[in-house]
């Protein structure tokens, strides 16, 4: 795959979209980006901004039936990863900002996570469920390196010895190795690592800013190899873009120690799909328009999809195939393998770090 050199470089997507809450848009005219050109401008400098947000509460209740989760949190809003098929950008509109390129550029930072998670995790009335990092937005990105609030949520894990599961395509949580470790050991950690293709080129133009594939490889070996048990998201699969790299992803993942493999079929619902459909035919321009109908056809002719049991799997011929690869690289690849149940039984006597075990 070839990408044109005019997409602007290290992003996703390539254009602010409206705002759909807003009244009021903005654009570039044609005649300020022609005066750019003429002094020799930069129309925009492609700038990431880290913006302090403070939130009363940090833990969401996920009520969607189909999401595999109970309760999550996200440390940040905005992801600069940039993913362009991502979800969670819709989510960006909630805070007054688009789901393109704002979406990789503004990023919400919620110092107050770890203080907010332990008030949380202290409440005589909370009884320990397993809290999802990056049930929205990535908690290893970026800005992960700079504010260490990441870090910091996983000592209040340890400290309260509470679970807690991992979303994450970025290798900085090797940085964190030592307390996923001891909270391993305690069964209160599962790590769940994006991989969505095997070839560098597409993961680059795919998700800009993220680790190489060889880098998350490695990742989920040494994770394995530390005692703690890891979960291959080969998500989303976009037919004609990664749906041939099923069986060999899922081969790779496998021999890297992963325990088990899901999947999703890529779906463009809100903002998305205009986001998506400008990135692919200037990146993508010779088979924009097939890989477009071919996600159509896995959502009833559209490229959204919100129904509750069909929205991840989709439906029809391609999504069929690709369920049924997914199933077939489980059974080849995978047998006798299973992510273990997080453990919620200490939590209670550690709910004020250890001062209950004196007061028996």
């Amino acid at each position: 795959m070839n990408s044109k050199s005019t997409t602007l470089k290290g992003r996703g997507a390539q254009l602010n979209v409206p705002n759909r809450f807003f009244e009021l848009s903005h654009e570039q005219r044609d005649d300020f980006l022609e005066f750019c050109r003429k002094e020799g401008e930069q129309p925009d400098k492609n700038k990431t901004l880290y913006l302090p947000v403070f939130p009363k509460t940090i833990v969401n209740k996920v009520t969607s039936p189909d999401v595999g989760m109970m309760y999550s949190m996200n440390p940040y809003q905005g992801c600069e990863h940039g993913c362009v098929y991502c979800y969670a950008r819709n989510s960006h509109e909630f805070w007054g900002f688009s789901a393109g390129l704002d979406f990789e550029r503004r990023i919400l930072v919620k110092k107050d996570a770890p203080k907010l998670l332990e008030e949380l995790l202290k409440k005589k009335s909370w009884k320990a469920q397993t809290i999802v990092l990056s049930g929205n937005t990535d908690c290893y990105q970026p800005a992960e390196k700079q504010f260490e609030i990441t870090r910091q949520c996983l000592e209040v894990f340890l400290k309260y010895k509470h679970p807690v599961g991992i979303i994450t395509k970025n290798a900085l949580i090797l940085r964190d190795l030592n307390i996923l470790k001891s909270l391993a050991k305690d069964n209160l950690v599962g790590v769940n690592m994006s991989i969505t293709s095997l070839s560098e080129e597409t993961r680059r133009i795919l998700e800009p800013r993220t680790a190489t594939t060889k880098k998350r490889l490695e990742t989920v070996k040494i994770l394995s190899e530390n005692g703690i048990p890891v979960n291959v998201m080969l998500a989303p699969i976009i037919p004609s873009i990664n749906s041939h790299e099923i069986l060999p992803l899922a081969k790779a993942v496998s021999e890297a120690g992963a325990l088990s493999i899901a999947h999703t079929i890529v779906r463009l619902n809100g903002a998305i799909g205009e986001i998506f459909t400008d990135w692919i035919h200037k990146t993508l321009p010779d088979k924009a328009e097939k890989v477009l109908h071919q996600i159509e056809s896995c959502h009833g002719g559209t490229l959204n999809e919100s129904r509750f049991g069909v929205r991840m799997r989709g439906e029809g011929q391609i999504a069929k195939q690709i369920n049924d690869l997914v199933n077939l690289a489980r059974h080849k690849y995978f047998k006798g393998k299973r992510m273990p149940r997080l453990s919620t039984e200490l939590h209670e006597q550690y709910k004020f770090g250890q001062m209950k075990l004196f007061n028996c």
